[in-house]
């Protein structure tokens, strides 16, 4: 059995997160490594990683360090969808396949779920099915009494779905030819090739079984989905502290609370988990780090700081500031007072600007989703839900309102305006910085 895992797809709706979600780091590892680990876990060691251009040679670096596993490789030139993807690898088909949604975050009894279902092999294909009490902006499956499908309905309006069971898209095909064969001719105008060659299997008399599935779920479609992958990861580890690690003896450590290598926590930091802390971090005099946080390698969470059930990347900077349920990402410093506001005045949900639709998020606490590089100026405010794209900068004492977008500066004074960001930060420096913290004692 050939596990598949589809990465050539762009993701269009995690703006100002432009990493590829499968790339996402939890605990170290990139949410592929622990895809690859959950499948070896059901038994299964020979993957198919179909990429894209921009992200193959990071895939191939990834598999470099992953052993005890066969990993094959197939191009994927256009982001064109889970048909195209699979007409790319048409070569790496010649048995029976897996095809995972590698952004998806699951457990391994999705894997024996599928091939329990397929031992009867009454069936050409297997399928995931999740039932949901509340819309899910996905594929939702039509079946019959014996749990076999009759018609996937692909992002229906809300209020017509076919049913409360969605399609989590972990799919087992044992005539993966025959599969090509009906995704050549599937005709259709919408980004569904794929959902409408298995629809036509259906109507052509082959048999494709519902498996359900009822163990954990977390879709990444959106960035705030970040915190659902965190949580299921920070709940599965045990509370590890590296033996190089250095913790002050003023320094307080409460519940699971993962430290990695050579990270520092100074005198009256405060971390209580669940939290993850990554290798060579440094937990400031006075910060408070807690609720299923997860702070990346080389940050520096300084004095006076909290954060709060939040993704950060790594290297990132902070001082005196308050970061609550945010995701931000690598490279990011914060001015002191700072503050990312994660609760609205009228106490409603939360909601985010998607393709110039406010998209409710679901959360009554979410903060600021920040992208690559950003810095913020002293004494600066950011109002929840707000977007700040990669390599921009929040001046000196903003109050911003608005999302900002990629390489901007947006400055108090004399008045608000937005400009080009043309500030190239000196890496040297920043090395220089790190480094006389590390030599302190």
């Amino acid at each position: 059995m050939k596990v598949v895992f589809l990465c050539g797809g762009i993701g269009k709706r995690m703006f100002p997160i432009t990493e590829d979600k499968f790339l996402l780091d939890f605990l170290g590892k990139t949410l592929l490594e622990h895809q690859m680990e959950t499948a070896k876990e059901a038994g299964l060691n020979h993957f198919l990683i179909i990429g894209n251009p921009a992200n193959i040679e990071q895939i191939e670096q990834i598999t470099k360090i992953t052993s005890g596993v066969k990993i094959e490789l197939a191009l994927q030139r256009q982001p064109m969808g889970i048909a195209d993807a699979l007409k790319s690898a048409e070569p790496f088909l010649d048995s029976d396949i897996m095809v995972v949604n590698p952004n998806d975050v699951f457990t391994a009894s999705a894997y024996t779920g599928l091939l329990q279902g397929s031992e009867k092999k009454s069936a050409t294909s297997y399928m995931l099915g999740y039932e949901v009490n509340d819309y899910f902006p996905g594929g939702y499956l039509a079946i019959d009494s014996a749990n076999e499908l009759k018609h996937i309905v692909e992002k229906p309006k809300p209020g017509e779905e076919p049913s409360h069971l969605v399609n989590l898209l972990v799919h087992l095909h044992t005539k993966p030819k025959k599969l090509l064969e009906y995704i050549e001719n599937a005709e259709t105008t919408r980004d569904d090739v794929y959902e409408r060659a298995l629809d036509n299997l259906v109507k052509d008399g082959y048999k494709i079984k519902v498996v359900p599935y009822t163990d954990f779920w977390a879709p990444i479609k959106y960035p705030w989905h970040i915190f659902q992958a965190v949580k299921y990861f920070l709940n599965a580890i045990q509370p590890h502290v590296s033996a190089s690690a250095s913790i002050s003896e003023k320094a307080t450590i409460e519940g699971r609370v993962t430290l990695g290598d050579n990270v520092r926590v100074l005198e009256n930091a405060v971390i209580r988990g669940p939290a993850y802390i990554g290798p060579n971090s440094i937990i400031g005099n006075n910060a408070l780090v807690r609720d299923y946080s997860h702070i990346g390698a080389d940050c520096v969470i300084g004095y006076s700081t909290e954060v709060k059930n939040s993704y950060i990347g790594d290297g990132c900077w902070f001082h005196s500031s308050y970061i609550g349920d945010s995701i931000i990402g690598k490279g990011c410093s914060f001015g002191a007072g700072t503050v990312l506001a994660n609760f609205r005045f009228d106490e409603q949900n939360v909601s985010v600007m998607v393709a110039d639709e406010a998209i409710d998020t679901g959360l009554d606490k979410l903060g600021a989703i920040v992208g690559n590089n950003c810095k913020t100026g002293v004494n600066a405010s950011i109002t929840p839900g707000i977007k700040i794209g990669p390599n921009s900068i929040v001046g000196p004492h903003v109050y911003l309102t608005k999302d900002l977008g990629a390489d901007e500066i947006i400055l108090a004074e004399p008045r608000y305006q937005s400009l080009p960001n043309q500030v190239e930060p000196d890496k040297a420096k920043r090395r220089e910085l790190k480094e006389r913290l590390d030599r302190l004692e």
